[in-house]
């Protein structure tokens, strides 16, 4: 398997595990008050972050919508993880995942 692919792979395999962590019928609620959860996510964030970023120093062109953008929430999770905001995160959830997830699929065939 070669870098880009394996990088994609590990994208694909923390949505994957976000999405059960949020299980069949997500909400705000539960994952407002559930730090494990919470934390779990942030964790999985960091993860397509760092692999984005790495994909991006491998083809600066890849075609991954908002790619920079997915890099520098990973690092404000990390280097700013006293100020991550739940309502935040979760929106990034509901709406940018479903697309990201879309992409790595049409990126590994």
């Amino acid at each position: 398997m070669n870098k880009v692919k394996k990088l994609l792979f590990d994208i694909r395999e923390s949505i994957d595990s976000i999405e059960k962590y949020l299980g069949p019928e997500p909400s705000l609620s539960f994952f407002q008050q559930n730090k494990m959860l919470r934390r779990a996510v942030e964790r999985e964030l960091e993860i397509i972050g760092e692999a984005t970023n790495k994909l991006l120093k491998i083809d600066a062109n890849i075609p991954i919508t908002d790619a920079r953008r997915i890099v520098s929430l990973r690092n404000f999770v990390i280097h700013a993880y006293d100020d991550v905001d739940a309502i935040v995160i979760w929106g990034i959830l509901q709406s940018d995942l479903p697309e990201l997830k879309k992409q790595v699929k049409e990126l590994l065939g």
